[in-house]
């Protein structure tokens, strides 16, 4: 019994000494000592954004997503249907679009030599479809906050006297 007691003692101390003996010296302040384990991606190439902003940005050849696919403007304004159109402008619109500057919505003042007649009619006849489709749309969406325009249930009539009293702006 006394060998196995001498012998448990023996292999006890062993183990003590085995385990203990290195001592850490602290050290004063906090590190960590890492190693990057992640393989790095290589970085791909983001489209180039536009310095423009969408409303001052020209797109004459888009015509947008409606029923409006073509229009033909005279050469010279009728007054009669520019009348309209400001009168309607004025009673539908001006909440929104103030004539000379932003404000919810883009100002109309030159909108013809930013955008294609076709995209301008339907963009009022229909703006929904338009700010889900159009490119253009949806970026001008971005633009003036996430405020959408608001279908004011013009006919295709009324839209092309709008359109007609934006050409004396």
């Amino acid at each position: 019994m006394k060998i196995r007691s001498k012998s448990v003692t023996i292999i006890f101390s062993l183990l003590l000494m085995a385990c203990g003996g290195k001592e850490e010296k602290k050290q004063e302040g906090f590190s960590v000592d890492r190693t990057k384990t992640t393989t790095e991606k290589p970085v791909e190439a983001t489209p180039a954004v536009s310095a423009t902003p969408p409303s001052e940005r020209v797109a004459l050849n888009n015509k947008g997503v409606g029923p409006i696919k073509s229009i033909t403007l005279d050469a010279e304004i009728d007054q009669a249907m520019a009348k309209e159109g400001e009168e309607i402008y004025g009673r539908m619109c001006l909440a929104c679009h103030k004539v000379d500057k932003k404000f919810i919505g883009p100002a109309p003042i030159g909108v013809l030599e930013r955008r294609s007649p076709e995209w301008v009619m339907n963009m009022i006849l229909n703006p929904e479809v338009m700010v889900k489709q159009d490119p253009l749309a949806k970026e001008l969406l971005g633009e003036f906050n996430g405020a959408p325009m608001a279908n004011q249930g013009l006919t295709e009539e009324q839209a092309r006297a709008v359109l007609e009293y934006f050409r004396t702006l």
